[in-house]
C-alpha cells in the first residue's frame, strides 16, 4: 500500500498554496529524491532540496520555510553534525519543525546530536524507509500549530478558519497512520509517573543471574506467541538497564532500542518519554561526541532493586 497516497487523497492537503513550504536535505541524491517525493505527494510546496553540506547555509537564507525534512542513508560527518546541532537548537526554540529519517546504522551518531527532544527522529526499518511512520510524522507536523517567525504568510485572519479545518483533517489522518505504523500492540507513550519515593535503606543486591533469567523468560514467549501480543518496551528497557548497571556496562541508545524489542522509532519515543519523566538519564560519551549512553535515574534504580527484592521474597514464601 502507498501510504503517501492516503495523504494526497485528501483534497485539502493537495493544495500546495495553502501550506507553508518545507526544506528537504539529504545525504545522497537518492535520499533527497525520497524526501522530496514524500513532501510533494502530500501536496506541500518544496522550499528547496539541498545536500547535507549546504543545508545550514540554506537555512540561514530560507526565511519562508516552516519545516525541514532530513533524509539520511549514510554518515555526513562534520557537516551532518553541524546541521543536526542547528536544527536541534532551532526546533527547541520553536523556529521551525524538523524531522530526521535515518538508516539504522546512524542511530547513535544522530541521537547524540538531538538532545533537546524537539526533533522527530525516525529510523528506516526497511528499503521503503518505513513509509507509514514517515507519512504519519509528516501529517502530524502539518497539523501542528504554527510556530516562530520562519513561516509563510498563510496564517492571516482571512485564512484562520481554513487553517483550523486543515488541522482537524490532518490530525485525523495522522492518527490513522500512526496506528498503521505502530500496530495494535504499541500504545503511544504518555506522561509516566516517576517511581514512588523509596525508603532510605539501601536497596537489596540483585544477582546477575536473576535478571538474566527474567529476560530469558520474556524472550522465551516468542516461541509460543507473537511478539506483538506482549510488547512492553518500557519494562524491557528497564530490565536491560538494570542488568547493565549490575554488570557495570554502559548502554548506548542503539543497544537500548534493540532491548526494547520494538521498531527503533517506537523505542526512541519510549526513551524520550521515560527521560522526560525522570526515569532515565542521558549521558554523553566523554570519549566520543557522536554517542550518548542511557542509564536509570537513582530513584528508578532503587525502585528496580526493591522490586526484585520483593519478588524474591514472594517466590521464596
Amino acid at each position: 500500500m502507498d501510504y503517501a497516497s492516503l495523504v494526497l487523497a485528501e483534497p485539502s492537503l493537495a493544495e500546495p498554496q495553502t501550506l507553508a513550504p518545507i526544506l528537504v536535505a539529504g545525504s545522497s541524491a537518492k535520499a533527497r529524491d525520497r524526501g522530496a517525493a514524500l513532501v510533494e505527494a502530500a501536496g506541500v510546496r518544496l522550499a528547496g532540496v539541498v545536500p547535507i553540506a549546504d543545508a545550514v547555509e540554506r537555512i540561514d537564507l530560507q526565511v519562508r520555510a516552516s519545516a525541514i525534512w532530513v533524509e539520511l542513508d549514510d554518515d555526513g560527518g562534520d557537516p551532518l553534525d553541524r546541521l543536526l546541532d542547528r536544527i536541534d537548537r532551532d526546533a527547541a526554540n520553536g523556529l521551525y519543525a524538523a524531522i530526521v529519517c535515518a538508516a539504522p546504522g546512524l542511530l547513535d551518531p544522530v541521537a547524540a546530536r538531538l538532545s533537546r527532544g524537539a526533533v522527530e527522529l525516525l529510523i528506516a526499518e526497511n528499503d521503503r524507509g518505513d513509509e507509514p511512520a514517515r507519512v504519519a510524522a509528516l501529517a502530524l507536523m502539518l497539523a501542528a500549530p504554527a510556530r516562530g517567525t520562519r513561516l509563510s504568510d498563510v496564517a492571516t485572519d482571512t485564512s484562520a478558519a481554513r487553517l483550523r479545518q486543515l488541522t482537524d483533517e490532518v490530525g485525523r489522518i495522522a492518527a490513522t497512520l500512526a496506528r498503521l505504523s505502530s500496530g495494535p500492540s504499541t500504545p503511544a507513550p504518555s506522561a509516566l509517573p516517576t517511581p514512588r519515593p523509596t525508603a532510605p535503606d539501601p536497596a537489596p543486591d540483585i544477582a546477575p543471574e536473576t535478571i538474566r533469567a527474567v529476560i530469558r523468560a520474556r524472550r522465551l514467549r516468542a516461541r509460543f506467541f507473537a511478539n506483538e501480543l506482549f510488547a512492553d518496551p518500557a519494562w524491557d528497557m528497564l530490565l536491560d538497564l538494570t542488568q547493565a548497571e549490575i554488570a557495570q556496562v554502559r548502554v548506548p541508545v542503539s543497544s537500548l532500542c534493540i532491548a526494547a524489542a520494538v521498531p527503533a522509532t517506537t523505542a526512541l519515543r519510549w526513551i524520550k518519554t521515560l527521560t522526560d519523566s525522570g526515569l532515565l538519564l542521558r549521558r554523553a560519551d566523554p570519549h566520543d561526541g557522536r554517542r550518548v549512553f542511557v542509564e536509570m535515574a537513582p530513584n528508578t534504580s532503587q525502585a528496580m532493586r526493591n522490586y526484585f527484592g520483593e519478588v524474591g521474597r514472594v517466590a521464596g514464601a
